[in-house]
């Protein structure tokens, strides 16, 4: 009998201010996607691919939707609930977006006096223009003296609790406005416990290809604290060349996992130095597309909202695979768990995977665009008062989009 070779990590477990994550691996946060049914089932894969590698602890980091934080401090009841964490999961973790620093500061002193969470993460990478044009998400670190308000103020009011601050980002609001190198800067001066860099413009939104050079560059700049990749992940083998190529301490993976929660599972494996891969075949990925429903179902307490959520995951659950037309709209209508399982019932389940047909990448791309801003925005780097004024006032109420 042949001894098995012990699997050599890829990478050692990322750290995260007292958390220790066995796979160096986040789940971006994605609004209307990673709520805690996403997030319980990603959780499922990611164990499973822990387990095959070689690994213990905590798995990966699943980091909920975007959460407003005034709606927070304002006790919204949808953000109450879009904050909430299933029983075994840990560390649990929130990303808040704001635009001022004192209500920032409030969001995470209630986060974290309530014991709501264990791990904060700051939202500068959003670029729809309906966040954008308050001179929030990706708007935001142009103005120095707010973002680094914005990071200071949640540091401040999460770390007698030790809770950890995060930094998301992007390169800038376009090549000719680029801020992610000093912003960088500024979240390590001011107590964050690691920076991710998605390596796009706001105005690249997510067309193109993600500049992974910048990575490289903000791991050079930023040595004290992790710094981590998010951008044209579709697979294990992406997340291995992203560290090789920039040598950063982790990946952040945001639309490589829509419709494929199972891999979690590649990028726990790869990481821990395995080789496992998975590819489903049409009926366990019809399994996996009903457990998701019914998690939304317990999730949202409705199974027709959860039918009604569901829907825009069926592109994504069965690119590649042979499935009608007709059968693809009645997918898109689905109005409870028993017709779902009758439309389930139809395909050919023992299709097996398509390959390169299911592979590569997935969500809109959309194309270039300008970037909607606050009048004036881009005149200075730093924000007068009335212009902090009118951006704390335009921050919105609602969470998760």
């Amino acid at each position: 009998m042949t001894d098995t070779p012990t699997p050599t990590p890829v990478l050692p477990p990322l750290q995260i201010g007292p958390h220790t994550i066995a796979s160096p691996v986040v789940l971006a946060p994605m609004a209307g996607i990673t709520n805690r049914a996403f997030r319980r089932l990603c959780r499922r894969y990611g164990e499973a691919g822990s387990s095959a590698g070689g690994a213990s602890g905590a798995t990966s980091l699943y980091i909920s939707e975007m959460i407003t934080s005034r709606a927070l401090v304002e006790r919204n009841p949808m953000t109450m609930r879009l904050i909430e964490h299933d029983p075994d999961e840990s560390p649990r973790s929130i990303q808040l977006y704001s635009v001022d620093p004192e209500t920032t500061g409030r969001a995470a002193h209630l986060l974290a006096s309530e014991s709501r969470c264990d791990h904060i993460d700051l939202n500068f990478g959003c670029p729809v223009p309906k966040v954008t044009r308050k001179g929030g998400g990706s708007a935001l670190p142009w103005k120095t003296d707010l973002f680094r308000g914005v990071v200071s103020a949640a540091v401040r009011a999460a770390a007698p609790y030790g809770i950890p601050v995060t930094v998301k980002m992007r390169k800038g609001i376009d090549d000719d406005h680029l801020t992610f190198l000093e912003a960088g800067r500024i979240a390590e001066g001011e107590g964050a416990a690691a920076v991710a860099l998605h390596a796009r413009t706001a105005a690249q939104a997510y067309s193109g290809t993600a500049q992974w050079d910048a990575i490289a560059q903000l791991k050079q700049t930023v040595t004290s604290v992790p710094v981590l990749g998010n951008g044209d992940i579709w697979s294990a083998d992406d997340a291995l060349r992203m560290v090789a190529e920039t040598g950063c301490d982790g990946v952040v993976v945001g639309r490589g996992c829509l419709g494929r929660p199972w891999l979690f599972t590649d990028l726990a494996a790869a990481f821990a130095g395995g080789s496992t891969r998975v590819q489903p075949t049409m009926r366990e990925v019809a399994d996996t597309l009903r457990l998701h429903t019914l998690y939304l179902a317990e999730f949202f307490e409705s199974e027709d909202k959860a039918c009604r959520d569901i829907r825009k995951h069926i592109a994504w659950y069965f690119k590649g695979f042979r499935v009608g037309s007709e059968l693809r709209a009645g997918l898109g209508l689905v109005q409870s768990v028993a017709s779902l399982d009758d439309l389930l019932g139809s395909l050919d389940l023992d299709q097996p995977w398509p390959g390169d047909a299911a592979e590569g990448p997935r969500g809109r791309a959309g194309s270039e665009r300008h970037v909607v801003l606050p009048e004036g925005w881009l005149d200075s780097r730093t924000i007068d008062d009335d212009t902090r004024r009118d951006v704390a006032a335009a921050e919105a109420w609602s969470s998760g989009g």
